[in-house]
């Protein structure tokens, strides 16, 4: 939750089967011209995601549920391929001055927003000022930038205070940093009706339900095959499967993890996965006593059996890991000095002072797995003497106490990570846009900072392996685990691929009559 990059994926635990409104495959859908390649008539495609958009700005919103949403209405000036490498979007092309401290961008040219009006480096130079200025948040890619230009309408130049070497992925990792239209934000409709560049547009907000998309027959690459896409809010997995095999929608990523084995044979339905760059983590509020006792963090931490918590959570859908970094990314650490240990636990609570200790733990409805994981939590600290009080609150309310610092503990997860600044700095370093548990350690601070603009690759990594021991030695967050992505798809479609950032991506995608 938080591409804060962004916030979790997930679902909740009651909805009825009565909750799919909207239209059925092969339904068609009134939109104008015929698209750059001649766009076909490739019905509507009903996508039952596992709750609502807290809103649809991207620069405001750190949800995921909006940026599954999002992915498919804005771009960016780069985008990530498959392999998460940072390949042309708006930019077509770039150059980087001797000294890394110019970078400029040559932009597409003809591209439009979807109500017709021109982008340009105006646009792009609009965007990211509004991230910087407001310090919305994806300002914290943005510290080394000094200043965006537009010296001609093809052209953008962002000049850096120090070398930058994960700019590109800073300008296009995600949404987050999406170039907006000024009319469209400074009207107030950006939170129900964006206007991107993107291959849909959003039609129809109906609050509680659904959002719609339709084709956005001016988007600059070739036209969508679908004409729409419609966003259903599910919350609970049982009854997503139910319409997916029903036939009601045509695609899901809020599966039972408990029947995912079984759904990867099936021959009704499509389920893939894919190891993600995702994690899940506990976070203590170090503002508020004794969690700010390091000691009292740790023995949380020994106090935690991962493995135990993951098996509840996800049924053997990810990997238990203490560093947030998956093994599968070149920046993977490998250290895990936690283990169940009641005894040491106890040992270091009582070294703190601390007795008969009562902790809230802030877990959301709309992601299934925090309330699952905060009962076994909940039992595991039982057995050291702190009890747990589950405070469990609708995702919206959820972030809102975040951001007011109002809990003792909180679970969630940070999906779609690219480059370890994008997380480690927001989370940790002390002026982090995401760092609502408090932390502050100097020596992380300096680390954070040489870090983001070392260009000798070697010296970056050994930099973030120092960053990830000291985090997890601080108990800054306690890491549990790397979840798989998981999605299902009905034999109609063609042309989707999960990807490991989870970015959802219909403009490929066609839907068989």
């Amino acid at each position: 939750m938080s591409s804060t990059r962004f916030r979790l994926a997930g679902a909740a635990l009651t909805l009825t089967l009565g909750v799919l409104t909207g239209c059925t495959a092969g339904e068609s859908v009134d939109v104008d011209g015929a698209g750059k390649s001649g766009a076909s008539t490739g019905g509507v495609l009903n996508a039952a995601i596992g709750g609502e958009p807290d809103q649809l700005d991207p620069h405001k919103t750190s949800a995921y549920h909006s940026f599954q949403v999002l992915e498919n209405v804005y771009d960016t000036l780069v985008e990530p391929d498959a392999n998460l490498e940072m390949k042309p979007s708006l930019a077509t092309r770039w150059t980087t001055s001797e000294d890394q401290l110019t970078w400029t961008f040559t932009l597409r040219e003809g591209v439009r927003f979807s109500d017709g009006s021109p982008l340009d480096a105006e646009d792009v130079v609009y965007s990211y000022e509004r991230i910087i200025k407001q310090k919305l948040n994806a300002s914290y890619k943005f510290t080394t930038v000094k200043s965006v230009t537009a010296p001609n309408p093809a052209t953008v130049v962002v000049a850096l205070t120090a070398p930058t070497p994960n700019l590109l992925a800073n300008l296009g990792g995600f949404k987050g940093v999406a170039i907006v239209e000024k009319t469209n934000v400074e009207s107030g409709a950006v939170k129900t009706r964006p206007v991107g560049s993107g291959p849909f547009m959003v039609a129809d907000y109906a609050s509680g339900d659904n959002i719609k998309l339709v084709r956005n027959d001016k988007y600059w690459a070739d036209a969508p095959k679908l004409d729409a896409v419609i966003f259903t809010f599910v919350k609970d997995p049982t009854v997503a499967l139910q319409n997916l095999r029903g036939g009601e929608v045509q695609w899901t990523d809020n599966l039972p993890p408990q029947q995912v084995p079984a759904l990867r044979d099936a021959d009704d339905v499509t389920v893939r996965s894919a190891p993600s760059s995702d994690y899940w983590y506990l976070a203590l509020n170090q503002a508020r006593e004794p969690y700010d006792d390091v000691n009292v963090r740790r023995a949380v931490a020994f106090a935690l059996d991962r493995a135990a918590i993951t098996k509840a959570a996800k049924f053997g859908l990810a990997t238990v890991n203490q560093t947030a970094i998956p093994k599968n990314s070149a920046f993977h650490y490998d250290y895990a000095p936690y283990r169940r240990d009641p005894g040491q636990a106890r040992q270091l609570l009582d070294q703190a002072g601390v007795t008969g200790l009562t902790m809230d733990l802030m877990v959301t409805s709309e992601y299934p797995e925090t309330v699952t994981a905060a009962q076994v939590i909940a039992a595991q600290l039982k057995d050291v003497g702190i009890t747990v009080k589950i405070r469990t609150l609708d995702f919206a309310q959820w972030l809102d106490e975040q951001g007011k610092g109002n809990f003792d503990s909180f679970m969630l997860g940070w999906l779609g990570n690219i480059d370890p600044d994008e997380f480690y700095y927001a989370q940790h370093h002390s002026g982090g846009t995401f760092n609502f548990h408090k932390y502050r350690n100097p020596a992380v601070d300096r680390l954070l900072d040489q870090a983001r603009t070392e260009t000798d690759q070697a010296a970056r990594k050994q930099q973030y392996e120092q960053v990830a021991k000291q985090i997890v030695d601080d108990a800054s967050y306690l890491y549990l685990y790397n979840p798989d992505v998981v999605q299902g798809w009905s034999k109609q479609v063609s042309g989707y691929e999960v990807r490991t950032d989870r970015a959802i991506r219909f403009r490929d995608v066609a839907l068989a009559k």
